[in-house]
C-alpha cells in the first residue's frame, strides 16, 4: 500500500456515509482515489464502481457503497473500513481496548446517522420525501425532542469521562473526525434543533471547532474535493422538519 493509492468507492454527489472515509484519509494525508468522482475516461465514474461492487468471482460482494479498495482486500461499511484504516492511518490508539471503544462508539454513530437518514425517508428509501412528508414531519418531532439529546447526550458524557477533550485515549482518532461530520451534518439539517441544544454539549461543539480547524482538515474543507451538503444525502434541510 505504500506505494499504491486506497481507492475510495462511492456516490459521486453526494458525502453521505463516505464522507466519514474521506475525513480519515484527508485528516492522515493519506494518498487516494475517490474512484466514482473520476471521468470515466480515467477509469472513475458509476460503471466503475458498479463493475467492482459486482465482485470478481470467488470473492465477497459489497453490499452497497462505500467500500475501499487496498491492495488485493475489498472492505465494505463505513465502520469496518474505518477500523481497518485507523492503525494504518495512526487515527486510532494501540491499546486492544481502545482500538475495541473506538469501534463500538462508530458503530452507535452509524446507528444516529441511520436516524437521521429516517427522518426524511421514514416509510421507504424507494420513495421520494413528497411521497412521505407527513409521516417525516411527525418523525422529525420525535427525532428532535428525543433522539437528538438521546445521542448527543451520550457522547457528551463520553468526553466528559475522558476528561482529554477526545471520545478515544488522549489525541485525536478517527471517531473525533466522525462526531465532527455528525455535528456540521446536524447544523444544516436541523439548525434551529441543534442551535437549541448546542448549550448543552459544550464539550461536542468544541471537539468540533478543534476537528475543523485542523490544517489538513480546514484545507479539504475549502477545496473541491468536499462536497456540499444537498438534498440527496443523509443530512437534508427541510425547513418543515425543523420547525423551531
Amino acid at each position: 500500500m505504500k506505494d499504491k493509492p486506497y481507492e475510495l468507492f462511492y456516490w459521486p454527489s453526494i458525502q453521505g456515509r463516505g464522507e466519514f472515509i474521506r475525513l480519515a484519509l484527508e485528516e492522515a494525508g493519506a494518498p487516494y482515489v475517490d474512484v466514482a468522482r473520476l471521468p470515466e475516461g480515467r477509469g472513475g465514474g458509476v460503471k466503475a464502481l458498479m463493475k467492482v461492487m459486482r465482485g470478481a468471482p470467488g470473492t465477497l460482494e459489497p453490499f452497497a457503497p462505500p467500500f475501499l479498495r487496498a491492495g488485493e482486500l475489498v472492505i465494505a461499511q463505513t465502520a469496518n473500513i474505518l477500523q481497518f484504516l485507523a492503525p494504518q492511518l495512526d487515527l486510532v490508539p494501540a491499546e486492544e481496548a481502545r482500538r475495541i471503544e473506538a469501534h463500538q462508539l462508530q458503530l452507535t454513530i452509524a446507528d444516529f446517522v441511520n436516524e437521521v437518514h429516517d427522518v426524511h425517508h421514514p416509510l421507504a428509501s424507494s420513495l421520494y420525501y413528497e411521497d412521505q412528508k407527513a409521516e417525516a414531519k411527525r418523525r422529525s418531532q420525535i427525532f428532535r425532542a428525543e433522539r437528538i439529546p438521546k445521542f448527543l447526550g451520550y457522547f457528551e458524557r463520553v468526553l466528559d469521562h475522558g476528561k482529554a477533550g477526545h471520545l478515544v485515549g488522549g489525541r485525536l482518532s478517527y471517531v473525533d473526525l466522525s462526531m465532527f461530520q455528525v455535528m456540521v451534518g446536524l447544523a444544516y439539517a436541523f439548525p434551529h434543533a441543534t442551535a437549541a441544544f448546542a448549550a448543552k454539549i459544550p464539550g461536542l461543539v468544541k471537539l468540533r471547532d478543534h476537528v475543523e480547524a485542523r490544517p489538513r482538515i480546514a484545507a479539504y474543507l475549502a477545496s473541491e474535493r468536499r462536497i456540499a451538503f444537498n438534498e440527496d444525502g443523509i443530512f437534508r434541510h427541510y425547513p418543515e422538519l425543523d420547525a423551531s
